[in-house]
């Protein structure tokens, strides 16, 4: 299982400068290799690097470097490729489709730029980094993590690390190779129900969320609002500043809920259930106020975290037919819209047993995490 490590660097004046002008020149030639990829119709990595890297090569780029800026467009073709055959960027004919196709591919200034072990080495023991850079190899850069992650990355680190520059400082995001842990056959399900006004919710009736947490989405939604209405550019620069304190803030709080949702299961030897929740802002009707909490939150993002953290754990997963897992009764298996009377309340018409909906809802995605385990090990048992 591959994992990215992320670690801060501290370079000087003159080290800065040079990192500025390094990433500077491989996103201009990034630019360069993607508009002659559009124009030849050239999106694979060996054709495309044949093609553009004597170019690359006289834009000042050494050897190693201008491989890379190759495979980096040719990737980026691909991501938008996928894109398109997913769907994600509208039917043939959109307008988002035809914008994506209609030209080639941008890098930003600060776009990531990966590097090899050929180009970056790192000296663990002493916290630095040797990066190479335009004007010469940069030695000695420090970089700062926690203790955990500098074990990661002494026992774990393999493959290319991306030089980023984000709000003016320096960072490496480090790919570890982690090694697979065997899955342990679960002593059934820990559903998981994942919401809007409880982002999370176990069948053991823990609910994670709670006032103060939708008070800081409620006070960003009404700051993003406000700024977008005043349409200034300080209050453009205000609202990219705060989109990613929000995307922090919202990563922050997925990664302590997946992980106190693994810990769970993990010490009771269960296995963990999830909504398969694809395609739920296409599927999902909801008042107004309740689309902007749905199209706000990164559902799919906290699904990710649980995932992988229980794949490190060792802890079974299976995704599950979310479908009227809210209307059935946990109890007597009945369906009915009558159940759900009010958004937190649910009532059985049928044998009367009562529940929080969120916690009823887990139970069933629970009891479907079994059937499912179930329907998967026992042919293989055979």
């Amino acid at each position: 299982m591959k994992i990215v490590v992320q670690v801060r660097l501290f370079p000087d004046a003159a080290q800065q400068a040079a990192l500025r002008a390094t990433l500077d020149l491989c996103n201009a030639a990034a630019d360069l290799a993607s508009a002659e990829a559009f124009q030849r119709r050239v999106f694979a990595k060996q054709s495309l690097q044949r093609l553009t890297y004597g170019r690359l090569k006289n834009m000042g780029l050494s050897a190693q470097p201008a491989i890379h800026v190759a495979r980096k467009v040719a990737g980026a073709y691909a991501t938008l490729k996928a894109n398109i055959r997913a769907g994600n960027l509208g039917k043939p004919g959109s307008k988002r489709r035809v914008k994506a196709e209609s030209k080639p591919i941008t890098f930003r200034r600060d776009a990531a730029q990966p590097f090899d072990d050929r180009c970056l080495s790192w000296q663990l023991t002493n916290h630095t980094v040797s990066i190479w850079a335009v004007g010469g190899r940069l030695n000695k850069v420090p970089f700062a993590c926690s203790d955990a992650q500098l074990a990661t990355l002494t026992v774990h680190r393999k493959g290319e690390s991306d030089l980023v520059c984000r709000d003016g400082k320096w960072y490496l995001y480090a790919t570890c190779d982690i090694p697979d842990v065997e899955t342990k056959e679960p002593d059934g399900f820990l559903g998981v129900d994942l919401g809007i006004a409880n982002i999370a919710t176990t069948d053991d009736g823990t609910r994670f969320c709670g006032k103060g947490l939708n008070r800081v989405r409620h006070r960003n939604q009404r700051l993003r609002a406000k700024l977008q209405k005043i349409g200034t550019k300080s209050a453009k620069r205000l609202l990219k500043k705060r989109s990613r304190k929000e995307a922090g803030f919202a990563a922050n709080t997925n990664h302590t809920i997946a992980k106190r949702i693994v810990t769970e299961a993990e010490r009771t030897g269960r296995g963990i259930a999830l909504e398969d929740l694809g395609g739920i802002r296409d599927r999902v009707r909801l008042r107004r106020p309740q689309r902007v909490t749905l199209h706000s939150w990164t559902f799919r993002q906290l699904g990710t975290f649980v995932a992988y953290k229980a794949a490190r754990a060792g802890v079974a997963t299976v995704y599950v037919d979310p479908a009227y897992t809210s209307q059935g009764c946990s109890h007597c298996d009945h369906i009915a819209k009558a159940n759900r009377p009010h958004q937190s309340t649910f009532r059985c018409t049928s044998c009367g047993f009562a529940e929080h909906a969120d916690v009823n809802a887990a139970r069933n995605i629970a009891k479907r995490g079994v059937a499912s385990w179930a329907a998967v090990s026992l042919p293989n048992a055979a």
